[in-house]
Order: C-alpha cells, then structure tokens, then sequence
C-alpha cells in the first residue's frame, strides 16, 4: 500500500526478457535506498513491484504479463524513461495523499497542459485505441474532487464530465517539478489508478443491493450495443 506522494524519480533499463533495472537518481538514493530489502514493494510509476536484487544505485523488478498489457511499463522500459517511485507505507506512517494500492486500473492519455502560473492544468481522456478499458475500469470512479493516482501522485479531480470520459487536475509547481510530470507533452500516455474506497463501495451498495456492481454491468458487449 502506498499514499502517492512521490519520493523520487529513477531511470528504467531493460536486462533480460521481463527484468529490468531501476536506477534511482542520486537525490534521492538515501530516501528509497536507506533500508531497502529483497521483497519490498515499491511503486514505480504507481506500478507495485516487488524488489529481487538491491543495487548500490536502485534495485532490480520483474514484471507479469498482465502488468505490461494493462500499464506504460513497456513503454517505458523501451524509452529508459524516468519514472516515478514511492517506497510502501509503513504502520504509523503519515498518509499525506491517499490510499493507492499500486494496481494500476488502466492507461490514460494527456490531451492538454495549461501554465497556469500558480499551478498546471492537465486534462486527461483515453487514448482511442484503450476506449474499452478507460471505459470499464476508470470512468465510473472519475469524480469531481475525488483522488485519483496518475504515475503513482496522488492527485484530486478538479474537473471531469458526467460520464468520466475526461477529467482535469491542477498541480502545483513542488509536485510538477519533483515528478515525472514535467517530462509530459501532450500525446502522453499515464497509468490511472481510481479511488480504492470508491471501488469497494460500489462493489458492497452494488451486492446489497443484489446488483452488478458498475464494473461487472459494464462488458464488450454492452459496449458495443451502446456504440462504442
């Protein structure tokens, strides 16, 4: 479990088949790498991972086949891009953002990025080719003030539509240069994770109810009856 506020920022190289290496930039060695063991948990781009070998200068992760389908950790890999890390919350830890599980529901896209000169706006929506997904496992949970985790930051939804086919926050300027949020353009693709409470929620209204719950209601084929 993890709160999304963001520790520091590392490079992702690949090593072998699914195994790749993070490197922790120096900054920040001495926050993520203090006490850090074989079978930690750190969340990488908000991706949970499970720490395998423990490098003087980050560590070593392996990813499962559902990981890199439903995630930007592919991508990222290819391109050694910077990513985001948090280290597991502890008992007795201060939650300064909110509850992020590191189970990555889906793959956002930025479509717009605002300078706002106090803060950033940055408007997010599917890309068109993952409608199916954003639609299941994101849009029901996309409310307005409600927490969201985008590359594992925990960040509030300022703005979204009705039906949660885009939604917009605005972030401040400690968490946009400390993050890998500085690094997007429009076109970018992010891992979303929606509010965990708001999922249980629906899951437990939903069975007292004896209805679906909004994720088991919504499949391919409703939406393909209803045109999308």
């Amino acid at each position: 479990m993890f709160t999304g506020l963001i520790q520091g920022i590392g490079n992702i190289k690949s090593l072998d088949n699914d195994l790749f290496a993070i490197e922790i930039h120096q900054n920040y060695l001495g926050i993520i790498c203090q006490d850090l063991a074989i079978g930690d948990s750190v969340a990488v781009d908000g991706i949970c991972l499970t720490v395998e070998k423990v490098l003087d200068n980050g560590f070593f992760a392996t990813a499962s086949p559902e990981t890199l389908q439903r995630t930007t950790l592919a991508e990222n890999i290819k391109k050694q891009k910077k990513v985001n890390l948090e280290t597991s919350l502890r008992v007795g830890s201060k939650i300064g953002g909110h509850f992020v599980s590191g189970h990555v529901d889906g793959i956002g896209c930025l479509v717009e990025l605002v300078n706002c000169q106090q803060s950033w706006e940055m408007t997010f929506t599917a890309p068109s080719e993952l409608k199916n997904q954003w639609q299941i496992y994101i849009s029901p949970y996309i409310v307005s003030k409600a927490s969201i985790a985008i590359n594992g930051i925990s960040l509030t939804i300022a703005d979204c539509d009705i039906h949660g086919n885009w939604f917009k926050v605005a972030v401040i300027p400690h968490t946009y240069k400390e993050t890998n949020l500085s690094q997007l353009k429009a076109g970018d693709w992010i891992n979303l994770e929606s509010d965990i409470l708001g999922k249980y929620v629906d899951k437990l209204i939903s069975h007292r109810l004896g209805k679906k719950s909004i994720q088991e209601d919504i499949t391919l084929d409703f939406l393909t009856q209803n045109g999308y």
